[in-house]
């Protein structure tokens, strides 16, 4: 679903939610990866939980973010109605050296759950 309707208001949360270094971290992440947890954002900019929980709680009182629950996991994505303009904010500030070192970190953060998961997958084909 695309917002039919830009108005100032969501214009201005937009801007303040990029206005944050952390929050412009996270919001990039979210647009690459689709769908993150508190944890996998945690890990990837080597923040406390606190102040992970705190700037998603932010993005998501501001409109930004969609919640998903799974079993114990709740996870973050960028809202469809707003996902066109996050996409013309984040090709300002793509080639940002801290945004490509956080990609970075989280390509070897999968391969590591992609390894971890083969070898479980191995002893259990032992078994």
């Amino acid at each position: 679903m695309r917002l039919k309707n830009f108005s100032l208001n969501i214009g201005a949360q937009i801007f303040k939610a990029f206005s944050d270094e952390s929050r412009a971290r996270i919001i990039h992440l979210l647009y690459q990866y689709k769908e993150l947890t508190i944890s996998d954002l945690e890990a990837i900019l080597d923040f406390t939980q606190t102040k992970t929980s705190r700037h998603v709680t932010y993005l998501r009182n501001s409109g930004l973010l969609n919640v998903r629950k799974q079993d114990q996991w709740v996870f973050y994505s960028i809202k469809d109605e707003v996902y066109e303009i996050v996409n013309q904010m984040i090709q300002f500030v793509l080639k940002d050296p801290q945004l490509q070192k956080d990609l970075e970190i989280y390509h070897i953060m999968d391969s590591n759950r992609e390894l971890a998961s083969n070898k479980i997958a191995a002893k259990d084909y032992r078994q």
